[in-house]
Protein backbone atom coordinates (compact mmCIF):
# COMPACT_ATOMS: atom_id res chain seq x y z
CA UNK A 1 0.00 0.00 0.00
CA UNK A 2 0.84 4.14 -0.68
CA UNK A 3 1.75 5.92 2.42
CA UNK A 4 1.16 9.72 2.69
CA UNK A 5 3.71 12.20 4.15
CA UNK A 6 1.95 11.80 7.53
CA UNK A 7 2.46 7.96 8.02
CA UNK A 8 4.90 8.47 10.74
CA UNK A 9 2.45 11.29 12.63
CA UNK A 10 -0.72 8.61 12.60
CA UNK A 11 1.75 5.91 14.15
CA UNK A 12 2.50 8.39 16.76
CA UNK A 13 -0.52 9.25 17.46
CA UNK A 14 -1.95 5.94 17.96
CA UNK A 15 -3.72 5.69 14.46
CA UNK A 16 -5.61 2.57 13.20
CA UNK A 17 -4.90 2.14 9.61
CA UNK A 18 -6.47 0.53 7.50
CA UNK A 19 -6.57 -0.17 3.66
CA UNK A 20 -8.08 2.66 1.37
CA UNK A 21 -7.97 3.25 -2.56
CA UNK A 22 -4.36 1.20 -2.05
CA UNK A 23 -3.33 3.71 0.34
CA UNK A 24 -2.69 2.72 3.80
CA UNK A 25 -5.18 5.53 6.18
CA UNK A 26 -5.94 6.40 9.63
CA UNK A 27 -9.49 5.28 10.55
CA UNK A 28 -9.55 6.53 13.70
CA UNK A 29 -7.38 7.79 16.54
CA UNK A 30 -9.37 6.44 19.28
CA UNK A 31 -13.21 6.98 18.96
CA UNK A 32 -14.57 7.72 15.61
CA UNK A 33 -17.71 9.22 17.28
CA UNK A 34 -15.23 11.84 18.84
CA UNK A 35 -13.84 12.78 15.99
CA UNK A 36 -17.04 12.98 14.53
CA UNK A 37 -18.45 15.77 17.36
CA UNK A 38 -15.11 17.10 17.23
CA UNK A 39 -15.29 18.50 13.44
CA UNK A 40 -19.27 19.27 14.40
CA UNK A 41 -18.81 21.23 17.77
CA UNK A 42 -15.05 22.32 17.50
CA UNK A 43 -11.89 21.62 14.78
CA UNK A 44 -10.33 18.32 13.21
CA UNK A 45 -7.89 17.89 10.97
CA UNK A 46 -7.72 14.99 8.69
CA UNK A 47 -5.14 13.92 6.02
CA UNK A 48 -6.09 13.53 2.43
CA UNK A 49 -2.78 13.32 0.84
CA UNK A 50 -3.97 10.20 -1.03
CA UNK A 51 -6.36 12.85 -3.15
CA UNK A 52 -3.85 14.04 -6.13
CA UNK A 53 -3.61 17.77 -6.74
CA UNK A 54 -3.58 17.92 -11.18
CA UNK A 55 -2.27 20.74 -12.44
CA UNK A 56 -3.53 22.08 -16.31
CA UNK A 57 -0.94 24.41 -17.18
CA UNK A 58 -0.06 26.39 -20.90
CA UNK A 59 -1.81 28.27 -23.33
CA UNK A 60 -5.16 26.85 -24.35
CA UNK A 61 -5.75 25.49 -20.43
CA UNK A 62 -9.45 27.00 -20.26
CA UNK A 63 -10.57 25.82 -23.49
CA UNK A 64 -9.38 22.35 -22.28
CA UNK A 65 -11.08 22.18 -19.32
CA UNK A 66 -14.16 23.42 -21.07
CA UNK A 67 -14.59 20.23 -23.12
CA UNK A 68 -13.16 17.88 -20.39
CA UNK A 69 -15.53 18.90 -17.75
CA UNK A 70 -19.28 18.80 -17.25
CA UNK A 71 -19.64 21.94 -15.32
CA UNK A 72 -18.33 25.14 -16.87
CA UNK A 73 -14.62 26.91 -16.10
CA UNK A 74 -15.77 29.94 -17.88
CA UNK A 75 -17.53 30.85 -15.09
CA UNK A 76 -14.19 31.52 -13.37
CA UNK A 77 -12.74 34.94 -13.47
CA UNK A 78 -11.10 35.51 -10.56
CA UNK A 79 -7.91 34.01 -9.80
CA UNK A 80 -8.26 31.77 -6.99
CA UNK A 81 -12.22 31.00 -7.57
CA UNK A 82 -13.14 26.92 -7.77
CA UNK A 83 -16.05 24.76 -8.80
CA UNK A 84 -17.32 21.16 -8.66
CA UNK A 85 -17.57 19.36 -11.44
CA UNK A 86 -17.60 15.79 -12.69
CA UNK A 87 -15.46 14.07 -14.95
CA UNK A 88 -17.60 12.60 -17.27
CA UNK A 89 -17.25 9.48 -20.04
CA UNK A 90 -18.74 9.66 -23.46
CA UNK A 91 -21.75 7.42 -22.52
CA UNK A 92 -22.24 10.63 -19.77
CA UNK A 93 -21.13 8.17 -16.87
CA UNK A 94 -19.51 9.41 -13.83
CA UNK A 95 -15.22 8.72 -14.23
CA UNK A 96 -15.06 10.63 -11.31
CA UNK A 97 -15.93 14.29 -9.42
CA UNK A 98 -13.35 16.68 -8.39
CA UNK A 99 -12.46 20.38 -7.25
CA UNK A 100 -11.36 22.92 -10.56
CA UNK A 101 -9.09 26.00 -9.27
CA UNK A 102 -8.31 28.77 -11.81
CA UNK A 103 -4.83 29.84 -10.59
CA UNK A 104 -4.49 32.43 -13.85
CA UNK A 105 -5.01 32.11 -17.61
CA UNK A 106 -2.35 29.64 -18.03
CA UNK A 107 -2.89 27.11 -15.01
CA UNK A 108 -6.11 25.76 -13.40
CA UNK A 109 -5.37 23.24 -10.82
CA UNK A 110 -7.89 20.02 -10.18
CA UNK A 111 -8.11 17.72 -7.32
CA UNK A 112 -9.27 14.37 -7.59
CA UNK A 113 -9.99 11.32 -6.16
CA UNK A 114 -7.16 8.71 -4.63
CA UNK A 115 -9.31 6.16 -6.54
CA UNK A 116 -9.65 7.16 -9.54
CA UNK A 117 -6.65 9.22 -9.92
CA UNK A 118 -4.38 7.54 -12.13
CA UNK A 119 -7.22 6.46 -14.48
CA UNK A 120 -8.21 10.03 -14.56
CA UNK A 121 -4.95 11.17 -15.84
CA UNK A 122 -4.62 8.73 -17.98
CA UNK A 123 -8.14 10.00 -19.61
CA UNK A 124 -7.23 13.57 -19.43
CA UNK A 125 -4.04 12.88 -20.97
CA UNK A 126 -5.92 11.09 -24.13
CA UNK A 127 -7.87 14.41 -24.69
CA UNK A 128 -5.18 16.91 -23.89
CA UNK A 129 -4.28 18.62 -27.27
CA UNK A 130 -0.39 19.34 -27.75
CA UNK A 131 1.13 22.02 -26.43
CA UNK A 132 -0.56 21.59 -22.83
CA UNK A 133 1.09 20.06 -19.99
CA UNK A 134 -0.80 18.09 -17.16
CA UNK A 135 1.43 17.44 -14.32
CA UNK A 136 0.44 15.29 -11.05
CA UNK A 137 1.35 17.23 -8.07
CA UNK A 138 2.71 13.77 -6.01
CA UNK A 139 5.40 16.80 -4.57
CA UNK A 140 2.26 18.38 -2.15
CA UNK A 141 0.65 17.22 1.15
CA UNK A 142 -3.02 17.62 1.41
CA UNK A 143 -4.44 18.23 5.27
CA UNK A 144 -7.92 19.50 5.70
CA UNK A 145 -9.15 21.38 8.71
CA UNK A 146 -12.55 21.22 9.38
CA UNK A 147 -15.14 22.37 11.90
CA UNK A 148 -16.95 25.81 12.84
CA UNK A 149 -13.52 26.69 15.41
CA UNK A 150 -11.34 25.57 12.16
CA UNK A 151 -10.58 29.29 10.92
CA UNK A 152 -9.72 30.47 14.82
CA UNK A 153 -7.07 27.34 15.45
CA UNK A 154 -5.94 27.39 11.70
CA UNK A 155 -4.74 31.24 12.25
CA UNK A 156 -3.44 29.98 15.86
CA UNK A 157 -1.19 27.39 14.29
CA UNK A 158 -0.02 28.86 11.15
CA UNK A 159 -0.06 32.53 11.42
CA UNK A 160 1.89 32.82 8.59
CA UNK A 161 -0.70 31.82 6.11
CA UNK A 162 -3.73 34.16 8.30
CA UNK A 163 -3.14 37.24 5.25
CA UNK A 164 -3.99 34.44 2.50
CA UNK A 165 -6.81 32.93 4.45
CA UNK A 166 -8.53 34.62 6.57
CA UNK A 167 -10.51 36.87 3.42
CA UNK A 168 -11.26 34.00 1.57
CA UNK A 169 -14.74 33.24 0.52
CA UNK A 170 -16.13 29.86 0.02
CA UNK A 171 -15.05 28.18 -3.21
CA UNK A 172 -11.76 30.31 -3.31
CA UNK A 173 -8.51 29.85 -2.90
CA UNK A 174 -5.09 31.32 -2.57
CA UNK A 175 -1.06 30.90 -3.58
CA UNK A 176 1.23 31.70 -0.35
CA UNK A 177 4.82 31.04 -0.55
CA UNK A 178 4.62 27.32 -2.06
CA UNK A 179 1.42 26.69 -0.31
CA UNK A 180 -2.31 27.13 -1.13
CA UNK A 181 -4.95 26.88 1.05
CA UNK A 182 -8.80 26.80 -0.31
CA UNK A 183 -11.88 26.96 1.57
CA UNK A 184 -13.89 23.76 -0.10
CA UNK A 185 -14.84 21.17 2.48
CA UNK A 186 -16.05 18.11 2.28
CA UNK A 187 -17.82 17.68 5.94
CA UNK A 188 -20.56 20.36 5.92
CA UNK A 189 -18.86 22.37 8.25
CA UNK A 190 -16.27 25.78 7.67
CA UNK A 191 -12.52 25.42 7.13
CA UNK A 192 -9.50 25.24 5.06
CA UNK A 193 -7.56 22.69 2.98
CA UNK A 194 -3.85 22.89 2.89
CA UNK A 195 -1.64 22.08 -0.01
CA UNK A 196 1.98 22.41 1.10
CA UNK A 197 5.46 20.66 0.24
CA UNK A 198 5.89 17.27 0.97
CA UNK A 199 9.16 18.84 3.60
CA UNK A 200 6.47 20.98 5.43
CA UNK A 201 3.20 18.75 6.17
CA UNK A 202 4.50 17.01 9.54
CA UNK A 203 5.37 20.71 10.97
CA UNK A 204 2.10 22.06 10.03
CA UNK A 205 0.16 18.89 11.14
CA UNK A 206 2.23 19.31 14.55
CA UNK A 207 1.36 23.07 15.09
CA UNK A 208 -2.40 22.48 14.57
CA UNK A 209 -2.72 19.66 16.90
CA UNK A 210 -0.81 21.70 19.43
CA UNK A 211 -3.16 24.27 18.52
CA UNK A 212 -6.04 22.15 20.04
CA UNK A 213 -7.00 20.56 16.42
CA UNK A 214 -8.14 16.96 16.99
CA UNK A 215 -6.82 14.38 14.35
CA UNK A 216 -9.51 12.53 12.48
CA UNK A 217 -9.88 9.33 10.36
CA UNK A 218 -11.87 8.20 7.48
CA UNK A 219 -14.11 7.12 10.01
CA UNK A 220 -15.55 10.38 10.85
CA UNK A 221 -15.35 11.88 7.40
CA UNK A 222 -17.48 9.29 6.25
CA UNK A 223 -20.24 9.96 8.60
CA UNK A 224 -19.40 13.59 8.17
CA UNK A 225 -19.96 13.68 4.47
CA UNK A 226 -22.92 11.51 5.10
CA UNK A 227 -24.57 13.38 6.93
CA UNK A 228 -23.98 16.88 4.93
CA UNK A 229 -25.21 14.43 2.00
CA UNK A 230 -21.88 14.79 -0.19
CA UNK A 231 -21.81 11.76 -2.43
CA UNK A 232 -18.76 9.29 -2.65
CA UNK A 233 -17.32 8.09 -5.79
CA UNK A 234 -17.79 4.77 -5.92
CA UNK A 235 -20.89 4.09 -3.87
CA UNK A 236 -23.04 6.77 -4.77
CA UNK A 237 -22.09 7.17 -8.40
CA UNK A 238 -19.76 5.63 -10.97
CA UNK A 239 -19.49 4.99 -14.46
CA UNK A 240 -22.30 3.28 -14.91
CA UNK A 241 -24.71 6.83 -13.76
CA UNK A 242 -25.00 9.72 -15.36
CA UNK A 243 -24.91 12.86 -12.86
CA UNK A 244 -27.91 13.55 -12.68
CA UNK A 245 -28.99 9.92 -11.44
CA UNK A 246 -27.21 11.12 -8.43
CA UNK A 247 -28.37 14.51 -7.29
CA UNK A 248 -25.03 16.23 -9.21
CA UNK A 249 -27.33 17.96 -12.26
CA UNK A 250 -26.44 21.21 -10.11
CA UNK A 251 -23.02 20.58 -11.28
CA UNK A 252 -23.50 20.21 -15.30
CA UNK A 253 -23.84 23.24 -17.49
CA UNK A 254 -26.40 22.30 -20.45
CA UNK A 255 -27.59 25.50 -20.17
CA UNK A 256 -25.23 27.47 -23.39
CA UNK A 257 -23.97 26.26 -26.47
CA UNK A 258 -20.49 24.89 -25.32
CA UNK A 259 -20.04 20.84 -26.24
CA UNK A 260 -18.17 18.96 -23.34
CA UNK A 261 -17.33 14.93 -23.25
CA UNK A 262 -20.71 13.37 -22.18
CA UNK A 263 -22.82 15.82 -23.60
CA UNK A 264 -24.83 14.45 -26.16
CA UNK A 265 -25.24 11.22 -23.84
CA UNK A 266 -26.89 13.77 -21.28
CA UNK A 267 -29.09 15.07 -23.46
CA UNK A 268 -30.22 11.85 -25.42
CA UNK A 269 -30.15 8.71 -22.25
CA UNK A 270 -33.37 8.96 -20.23
CA UNK A 271 -32.78 9.34 -16.65
CA UNK A 272 -33.29 6.44 -14.51
CA UNK A 273 -33.18 7.46 -10.77
CA UNK A 274 -33.01 9.65 -8.57
CA UNK A 275 -30.76 10.37 -4.82
CA UNK A 276 -32.72 11.08 -1.59
CA UNK A 277 -31.87 10.44 1.84
CA UNK A 278 -33.49 7.79 4.68
CA UNK A 279 -34.26 8.28 7.96
CA UNK A 280 -35.17 5.04 9.62
CA UNK A 281 -38.31 5.44 11.58
CA UNK A 282 -37.25 2.13 13.68
CA UNK A 283 -35.41 2.31 16.74
CA UNK A 284 -31.94 0.90 16.65
CA UNK A 285 -31.99 0.09 12.66
CA UNK A 286 -28.61 0.49 10.85
CA UNK A 287 -29.06 1.53 7.30
CA UNK A 288 -26.00 0.16 4.74
CA UNK A 289 -24.99 0.12 1.45
CA UNK A 290 -26.39 -2.16 -1.28
CA UNK A 291 -29.81 -2.74 1.02
CA UNK A 292 -32.97 -2.85 -0.84
CA UNK A 293 -35.86 -0.24 -0.88
CA UNK A 294 -38.91 -0.97 -1.39
CA UNK A 295 -41.18 2.27 -2.23
CA UNK A 296 -45.08 3.44 -3.47
CA UNK A 297 -43.15 3.66 -6.95
CA UNK A 298 -40.79 0.91 -7.37
CA UNK A 299 -37.93 -0.90 -6.12
CA UNK A 300 -34.48 1.26 -4.96
CA UNK A 301 -30.86 0.85 -3.05
CA UNK A 302 -29.07 2.46 -0.38
CA UNK A 303 -26.03 3.36 -1.63
CA UNK A 304 -24.37 4.62 1.75
CA UNK A 305 -25.71 4.26 5.00
CA UNK A 306 -24.19 4.65 9.23
CA UNK A 307 -25.10 5.99 12.29
CA UNK A 308 -25.30 9.37 12.29
CA UNK A 309 -23.33 10.74 15.25
CA UNK A 310 -25.32 14.09 15.42
CA UNK A 311 -28.72 13.07 14.77
CA UNK A 312 -28.28 10.32 17.07
CA UNK A 313 -29.95 7.37 14.18
CA UNK A 314 -29.43 5.83 11.50
CA UNK A 315 -29.02 7.44 8.04
CA UNK A 316 -28.68 7.13 4.39
CA UNK A 317 -28.47 8.25 0.93
CA UNK A 318 -30.34 6.21 -1.95
CA UNK A 319 -30.80 5.45 -5.22
CA UNK A 320 -34.60 5.54 -5.73
CA UNK A 321 -37.87 5.68 -8.83
CA UNK A 322 -37.87 9.15 -10.61
CA UNK A 323 -41.48 9.56 -9.04
CA UNK A 324 -40.05 8.98 -5.50
CA UNK A 325 -40.60 12.33 -2.83
CA UNK A 326 -39.64 13.85 0.16
CA UNK A 327 -41.92 12.94 3.16
CA UNK A 328 -43.01 9.62 1.41
CA UNK A 329 -42.60 6.37 3.43
CA UNK A 330 -40.47 3.24 2.05
CA UNK A 331 -39.07 -0.29 3.30
CA UNK A 332 -35.81 -1.54 3.80
CA UNK A 333 -34.16 -4.91 3.92
CA UNK A 334 -32.54 -5.48 6.62
CA UNK A 335 -31.46 -8.73 7.29
CA UNK A 336 -34.37 -10.37 7.16
CA UNK A 337 -36.78 -7.65 8.21
CA UNK A 338 -38.26 -4.70 6.07
CA UNK A 339 -38.47 -1.59 8.26
CA UNK A 340 -39.96 1.93 7.53
CA UNK A 341 -37.98 4.74 6.68
CA UNK A 342 -39.16 7.92 5.84
CA UNK A 343 -37.61 9.69 2.38
CA UNK A 344 -36.32 13.13 3.08
CA UNK A 345 -34.52 15.44 1.02
CA UNK A 346 -30.53 15.66 2.15
CA UNK A 347 -28.64 17.15 3.72
CA UNK A 348 -29.31 15.49 7.11
CA UNK A 349 -27.19 18.06 8.94
CA UNK A 350 -24.75 21.55 7.73
CA UNK A 351 -23.01 23.42 9.96
CA UNK A 352 -23.96 21.75 13.21
CA UNK A 353 -27.93 22.27 12.60
CA UNK A 354 -29.89 19.29 11.64
CA UNK A 355 -31.81 19.98 8.64
CA UNK A 356 -34.56 16.58 8.83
Amino acid sequence: MSRTPLHAEHLSAGAKLVEFAGWEMPLHYGSQIEEHHAVRRDAGVFDVSHMLALDVEGEGARAFLRRALANDVARLQRPGKALYSCLLAEDGGVLDDLIACFLDETRFRLVVNAATADSDLAWLERLRPAGLRLRARRDLALLAVQGPQARDKFALALPELRGASEALQPFFGAEHEGAFVSRTGYTGEDGFELLLPIARAADAWRRLLAAGVRPCGLGARDTLRLEAGMLLYGQDMDAGLTPLECGLAWTVDLANARDFIGKQALLSRPKRFQTLGLLPQTRGAVLRAHQSVQGAHGEGVVTSGSFSPTIQTSIALARLPLASRPGERAEVAVRDKRLEARVVQPPFVRHGRILV
